[in-house]
């Protein structure tokens, strides 16, 4: 059977580096507070890069590493929720800024965290379909665009980057085992940020700058819960036990929720990846991130079994395994 197959990944993050130090000096919370509760040191901060250019420099870096050329790739999709604008696509930008060919198919999916995920599932039923045979997925997001600068406990949380992979469709044993991508639109008010674009002047009450929103408790409890069973399903999808497990790759959020998905799967720290303390949240960007300095690192091996999951805003939830 035809399988999607990782052959390339890609990163990029912004030069700004914005320590828990300096954040001392913006609001009311000190380094050992978002240390010891997060896991977070310093995060990255697009203050002159967009979305689509941050996007564009990952999926270049993923497609050097694949020793493909762009003409090949017939197919981009993006998971994002902070793109340059209403409207063209990041993934058309992509497409424009890396020479892929007219015609290829770009489009973006929004799932806030769980971006890349769902843009990876969508990815692989075409490549399995035959409707596409080589493709680029990213997960981008530039959350500091939405954040509110003095609201301590959102601001300390997000950074921005992007990661990308790409896909190709072969057949054999390694490449995609499964993927789950759920959603429950009844709890959108634990994450979520209201419209960006200028109110409209037509309403009595135009509502003011959009910032991220965020029930803190209530969305980590509702992480540790779905993040749980989205695992257990590509689990019980695959046939794998947790002895099968290579390298755990969570979406990076809050050390605690990845601990907690660390210790459901029962597996010591040095098989899960983490790198939340240098990037902070950035969100769909998270993952493709972490998987690629896993390549780069020597932490991913010929044969490997790569767990991966994630929770956002929507809410959505989503999980993946891929065998190197």
């Amino acid at each position: 059977m035809l399988r999607s197959r990782v052959i390339g990944t890609g990163s990029h993050v912004p030069d700004r580096v914005l320590t828990n130090l300096e954040l001392e000096r913006m609001v009311e919370t000190t380094d050992e507070w978002i240390a010891t509760r997060t896991g977070i040191k310093e995060r990255r901060i697009a203050a002159e890069e967009g979305t689509s250019e941050m996007a564009a420099k990952a999926a270049k870096a993923a497609l050097k590493a694949s020793g493909l050329p762009a003409k090949d790739i017939d197919l981009i999709v993006v998971g994002t929720c902070t793109g340059d604008m209403a409207f063209p696509s990041t993934a058309c930008f992509v497409q424009s800024q890396l020479g892929v060919r007219a015609g290829a198919a770009a489009f973006d999916v929004s799932a806030a965290c769980s971006g890349f995920l769902y843009a990876l599932d969508v990815a692989d039923k075409y490549l399995k379909s035959g409707a596409a045979k080589k493709a680029i997925v990213v997960g981008v997001d530039r959350f500091s665009r939405l954040i509110d600068w003095t609201d301590r406990s959102t601001c300390v949380l997000f950074g921005d980057g992007a990661g990308a992979v790409v896909l190709s469709a072969e057949k054999g044993s390694k490449g995609l085992l499964s993927s789950r991508i759920h959603s429950d639109g009844r709890h959108w008010d634990m994450l979520y940020c209201p419209s960006a674009y200028p109110p409209n002047p037509f309403e009595q009450d135009p509502s003011g700058p959009a910032h991220l929103v965020m029930n803190g408790n209530e969305t980590f409890k509702l992480a540790v819960r779905t993040m749980g069973q989205a695992i257990k399903e590509v689990m019980e999808d695959t046939g794998l036990s947790p002895e099968d497990i290579s390298l755990l790759i969570p979406h990076q959020a809050n050390l605690r929720i990845i601990n907690a998905a660390r210790e459901r799967l029962n597996l010591t720290e040095d098989r899960v990846f983490t790198n939340l303390d240098r990037y902070g949240n950035t969100s769909a960007g998270s993952i493709p991130i972490a998987l690629d300095e896993a390549v780069r690192e020597g932490r991913v091996k010929d044969g490997d079994v790569i767990l991966f999951v994630a929770f956002g805003g929507g809410l959505t939830w989503a999980s993946a395994a891929l065998k190197w």
